[in-house]
């Protein structure tokens, strides 16, 4: 009984004190703190210790509101065990535990994208970065774009997709890739915007997906190598529920096949589990039939509409897997 005691115990000052913040002008405080101690599971007294510790908020009608990232990061590294992020993120790794052959055999999914535009001007077309997995042996069937409108849009189709080891060959692509993972990086949850700006978030000691492939692009691209950060959606997190944009980097290898590099992926099974060894080397170089890459570059949107608002679209994707 003691023992469970010291489990659920959380000193919440130092997590606090762990992790990065998100800055002001990529922060949005709307999360009441009634929703914080639901995420975190706990008290009031603990939501003022984080506070105190300097946990970003803001009043709205008397009423402590924070940022949706700084709470799942708070979970995520309070090694509490059963915050709703390490819940989540478990779940959603459960796989990379198990024997890969299953993430290379094809996979279809549903494959559904909802876009809104909250300020929309008027009726106007509709641009969606689709999916973009015939070049590595998938297929994309049964789609129904959109038609010029206004407000919201939908984007619908059976996509599927494949995997394949194809390891890196260069042992420069290989150095580069380790010393990134060596480098103490340490992954949060990160608003996009904030992600593209790589920059700041590595100065921060931070790392994210969007941001890992942009930087890793850029040493690769420095090292002689054709690179590019590319967008994409990871699939079949929690039935489908949890929109989840991702991204990694596709370089040109030394013997001129293009590979994938999926850093922020190796770098999360690493922290789940000694037992995923096979799939962090996946991610480093190989594919895998749970992502669906995209026409968009790293730090380009996934959508727009042409209506000539100047506020960015909402997309939320829907996808799950085909039985």
């Amino acid at each position: 009984m003691p023992h469970q005691a010291a489990v659920s115990q959380v000193s919440w000052g130092k997590v606090a004190d762990s992790i990065e913040f998100i800055p002001g002008q990529y922060s949005n405080r709307i999360q009441p703190e009634s929703l914080a101690r639901e995420m975190l599971g706990c008290d009031a007294a603990d939501i003022d210790t984080l506070v105190e510790a300097g946990l970003p908020f803001e009043d709205r009608a008397g009423v402590r509101c924070f940022d949706a990232n700084d709470l799942y990061n708070l979970g995520m590294y309070s090694d509490k065990s059963t915050t709703q992020p390490e819940l989540a993120f478990r779940m959603l790794f459960r796989f990379a535990g198990r024997p890969v052959d299953d993430l290379l055999r094809p996979k279809s999914w549903d494959f559904r994208v909802r876009m809104e535009c909250v300020d929309c001007a008027g009726v106007a077309p509709w641009h969606l970065e689709e999916p973009d997995v015939q070049r590595f042996g998938g297929r994309v069937e049964k789609v129904t774009a959109p038609t010029a409108s206004a407000g919201s849009a939908e984007y619908t189709a059976t996509v599927t997709t494949t995997g394949a080891r194809t390891p890196l060959v260069s042992p420069v692509l290989r150095q580069l890739v380790h010393d990134y993972l060596d480098a103490g990086y340490r992954w949060q949850m990160i608003p996009v915007p904030m992600q593209a700006d790589y920059r700041l978030v590595h100065s921060l000691g931070a790392t994210s997906c969007i941001a890992a492939s942009l930087f890793l692009a850029e040493r690769f691209r420095a090292a002689g190598y054709r690179a590019e950060a590319k967008r994409g959606w990871f699939c079949g997190v929690l039935g489908g529920a949890l929109d989840l944009p991702h991204a990694c980097v596709e370089v040109e290898d030394e013997d001129g096949a293009l590979r994938t590099v999926d850093i922020a992926k190796a770098q999360l099974a690493a922290r789940l589990s000694a037992d995923t060894g096979a799939f962090q080397e996946l991610c480093l170089g190989s594919i895998y039939n749970k992502v669906i890459p995209s026409t968009a570059s790293g730090n380009a949107a996934l959508g727009h509409h042409e209506c000539g608002s100047q506020l960015p679209i909402q997309v939320r994707a829907d996808i799950r897997a085909v039985r």
